[in-house]
Order: structure tokens, then C-alpha cells, then sequence
């Protein structure tokens, strides 16, 4: 498995070890969790700004109501 290392600050250091330790995972599962999640969301922002370029229709709150009789 690839590895990834990087430089932190002491105070950085010191601000992850406790967290991991509070939340009861190792410092890998931080980061890959976050970068994951990170990479995620991007995804989903421009799928997301991809759809609504391209649909030509728009609604307002109060016609999506009424068409789905709320």
C-alpha cells in the first residue's frame, strides 16, 4: 500500500494526536477520511453546477408544493 507523509508544525502535531486519540482512530483514518470527503463533495458541487447549467426549467418553492400537493 502507498504512503503518503507530509510536515506538520508541532502545533499541528499535537492539535491531530489529541483528536484522534479523543475520537478513538489512528491518524491514517483521519486523513483519509478527510481527503475522501473532501474530494466527495467537490465532486457532488460540480455535478451539481453541471445539472443546473444545464436544465432549462426553474420552480419555485411554492410550484413544487402545489405540484406535489403540499
Amino acid at each position: 500500500m502507498p504512503t503518503i507523509s507530509l510536515r506538520l508544525s508541532e502545533k499541528d502535531n499535537k492539535l491531530i494526536k489529541q483528536y484522534v486519540s479523543l475520537h478513538n482512530i489512528t491518524v491514517s483514518e483521519l486523513f483519509r477520511n478527510a481527503v475522501i470527503d473532501l474530494i466527495e463533495t467537490e465532486i457532488d458541487i460540480e455535478a451539481y453546477n453541471q445539472a443546473v447549467a444545464e436544465s432549462e426549467a426553474t420552480y419555485t418553492l411554492e410550484e413544487v408544493k402545489n405540484e406535489l400537493g403540499f
